[in-house]
């Protein structure tokens, strides 16, 4: 099973921004006392590869990736913190062609048909669908996937997921699994509400293996 099978497995992607990288050990340990062993740290503050870094040293068992790598020189920061997989926003042929030079396994964002097309042409069978809520959600992403049902693509769907909504997604056979940045939020990140993040993520398993 390689790694973006082992995240699909988990149906669900804990997504965080640290503000400062002593809050990603903490939140490694909450994750996994909440039942996740994967996480997605996004390059949006300037304390993301030092997170990703901690967590790679840290807390190998963790599978840590990157998320919001936008250009060849963060998938080269993510690489070299040590990430095992990365996640973008957009589709960005440069960044996939650089991240299947590397053999970094990476998932880049899509949100029409001619995206999903552009994924499948080079080879990708996993995209991350975003933003998932704003883009028209389950309705929106089925009708999306029905042509495609075929080939075999999956989907990781993000921006908008949560607990309310998590049992409808993890419903759509389109797909793989969700991300969100429901189970550690910033406020609980600062805070070191790191029982409320592990608590959090239980509830999210019950809901993802009922």
């Amino acid at each position: 099973m390689n790694i973006l099978d082992g995240i699909a497995a988990k149906k669900i992607v804990p997504l965080v921004s640290f503000d400062s990288p002593e809050q990603a050990v903490p939140l490694a340990d909450a994750l996994l006392a909440g039942g996740f062993d994967s996480v997605e740290v996004t390059f949006r503050t300037a304390a993301g590869a030092a997170g990703i870094a901690a967590i790679a040293k840290e807390r190998p068992q963790m599978f840590v990736g990157a998320g919001t790598v936008l250009n060849e020189a963060s998938l080269e920061a993510a690489i070299a913190a040590g990430a095992k997989f990365a996640v973008a926003p957009g589709f960005n042929p440069k960044v996939v062609a650089a991240a299947q030079r590397h053999g970094l396994p990476f998932v880049p964002g899509v949100a029409t048909p001619s995206e999903v097309e552009r994924g499948l042409d080079a080879g990708l069978t996993l995209l991350k669908f975003f933003p998932a809520g704003p883009m028209g959600g389950v309705k929106f992403l089925s009708a999306i996937y029905a042509p495609y049902r075929h080939t075999g693509v999956k989907f990781l769907a993000t921006g908008g997921v949560s607990e309310a909504n998590l049992a409808e997604w993890l419903a759509c056979p389109a797909i793989a699994a969700v991300g969100g940045s429901w189970l550690a939020p910033k406020d609980d990140l600062a805070a070191g509400r790191w029982d409320a993040i592990a608590e959090r993520c239980r509830a999210a398993r019950r809901i993802a293996f009922p």
